[in-house]
């Protein structure tokens, strides 16, 4: 079997030194995120998705929010000090962070923006997110996520 290439990710985890499980879910038509937490048999509340926006100001932000949920734009807003934000369209995606759609990362955007996770992430022990590549997904305790991206907690779902 060929050995597993890394995402950037992955590289820049294990830069750092960060303890990750790697899943590839590459061989199943798993898009959706519920579908993704499904064949990994992982609760949806701890598969996250990667939500690029911009604010009134023009300032981007990511949001990460489990596959289940939806991003709340006013909560989103209050939580990094906008008046309003709406989602980046998709085509601006990869010149943004150097991801496409469906492979957005929070881990190595060409950019580093405020980022925000919803505060649910606090109940649980491991989070999972884009790996930076369609059908990969990274594994992480969220108390390592700090040491990788700077972040806060806030309520910003539905």
């Amino acid at each position: 079997m060929a050995k597993q290439e890394k995402t950037n990710v992955m590289r820049l985890l294990d830069q750092k030194k960060i303890p990750y499980e790697m899943h590839d879910y590459s061989k199943t038509n798993a898009i959706a995120g519920e579908d993704v937490a499904s064949v990994l048999g992982e609760n949806p509340d701890t598969v996250f998705k990667t939500l690029v926006t911009v604010g009134k100001s023009k300032q981007n932000y990511v949001f990460l929010v489990p596959v289940n949920r939806e991003l709340n734009l006013k909560k989103a807003a209050s939580a990094v000090g906008e008046k309003s934000i709406e989602m980046i369209k998709s085509k601006d995606l990869l010149g943004l962070t150097g991801y496409i759609h469906g492979g957005c990362s929070p881990v190595g955007m060409k950019k580093a923006f405020p980022t925000v996770i919803d505060e649910s992430a606090k109940n649980n022990e491991k989070i999972f997110f884009s790996a930076g590549k369609i059908g990969f997904q990274v594994e992480l305790l969220v108390s390592d996520v700090e040491r990788i991206i700077k972040y806060k907690f806030a309520d910003i779902t539905e």
